[in-house]
């Protein structure tokens, strides 16, 4: 029995978190704040690596140029 009480606390207590980290990220959005993680390529680097891989240069070869993974420069479009 007193598990199953400690049980609902704590999901009560979790949709609280839920709802208020909810509001103050819809909050951040408003004032402008950018969520994540910071990009690795700024666009002038995306734009130079993207014009290296059309031209046929290896990918890692681009990576290792920018400190970057293979996969990263892979995923740019």
């Amino acid at each position: 029995m007193d598990a199953d009480r400690f049980g609902r606390s704590r999901r009560v207590e979790r949709e609280l978190i839920r709802t208020r980290t909810g509001e103050g990220r819809e909050r951040a959005k408003a004032r402008g704040v950018i969520l994540g993680r910071k990009p690795k390529l700024t666009s002038h680097q995306k734009r130079e690596a993207i014009a290296r891989r059309e031209a046929g240069e290896v990918l890692t070869d681009i990576a290792r140029s920018y400190n970057v993974s293979h996969s990263t420069i892979s995923r740019l479009s």
